[in-house]
């Protein structure tokens, strides 16, 4: 006889929404146990996180991008070793242990910058219940930064202003042991990418196409400089490796940050570094 399955819906303001019940009732038929949680704030993601740890039910995440991240932050909070010790079956060049696969349902027709499209990750109700059903994951990339969140697809700093004009910044940027920028100089935007290309505007790309699992980060910077008759040229500078520090060198400067689309702003050191593999998607076959 098959094990029955645990499964845990999790929809974020969507509960009722066609898509997840159509993909509850292809679990049940599955069959699995299903129960559809609503988590509308950390402390719920929380609470489910733990439960499904504690049985060993699989995760679904319904809605877009945003949510998943949501999820995975929180995952990754919980799964941080505590007391500064470094465990020894965690995977060398890892600050996080394997987080468990997460099923991915859209709940609406995913765009081809989604997430599930980028990844050719199952995008129907019916096929993401077969991909849970069915275990077979595959391992990801994900990002990390020092401010407390995770990157799934690109973070882009720099801003324009009203008229859409690039605001010029200024940091000393660093990827592994290579320098793009050394501080000194005028800068107009920095992408930071695991997956996909990364345009800081239409016609000036700043990555060309990151892959989520090799290991490595994709940086570019957008740098102007002297072109022909005064008029200044852009000029980008790319580079790979497994963590990028991003220094601000003009006091009270606030860079603009839309990282995975959430906008911000940082006026302090901050980083990013790779984590090779450290979560998976259900994929079906």
């Amino acid at each position: 006889m098959t094990e029955r399955v645990e499964v845990l819906l999790l929809a974020p303001d969507s509960a009722t929404r066609v898509p997840v019940l159509r993909c509850a009732d292809a679990l049940r038929a599955g069959p699995a146990a299903v129960e559809v949680v609503d988590v509308d704030s950390d402390a719920a993601v929380d609470a489910a996180v733990d439960r499904a740890y504690a049985s060993g039910a699989r995760l679904v995440v319904a809605g877009g991008d945003g949510p998943l991240r949501a999820v995975l932050r929180r995952m990754v909070r919980r799964s941080l070793p505590r007391g500064g010790e470094r465990p020894a079956d965690l995977p060398p060049h890892r600050t996080v242990p394997d987080l468990p696969p997460v099923g991915l349902l859209p709940v609406d027709p995913p765009t081809e910058t989604d997430l599930v499209r980028r990844l050719g990750l199952p995008t129907t109700p019916a096929e993401v219940a077969a991909a849970v059903l069915g275990g077979t994951a595959r391992r990801l990339d994900l990002l990390r930064n020092d401010a407390g969140s995770v990157t799934l697809k690109a973070a882009l700093l720099g801003g324009v202003d009203p008229d859409g004009r690039g605001v010029p910044w200024a940091a000393r940027i660093d990827v592994d042991d290579t320098v793009l920028s050394d501080g000194a100089e005028a800068l107009l935007a920095c992408g930071i990418a695991n997956l996909g290309g990364l345009d800081a505007v239409p016609g000036l790309t700043l990555v060309v196409e990151a892959a989520a699992t090799d290991g490595l980060l994709d940086v570019g910077v957008a740098v102007p400089v002297g072109g022909r008759r005064g008029r200044p040229e852009i000029q980008v500078r790319r580079a790979r490796g497994r963590a990028v520090a991003v220094t601000p060198t003009v006091d009270e400067q606030e860079v603009p940050l839309a990282d995975d689309g959430v906008a911000g702003t940082f006026a302090r050191k901050r980083t990013w570094w790779m984590e090779h593999q450290a979560w998976a998607a259900y994929c079906g076959e």
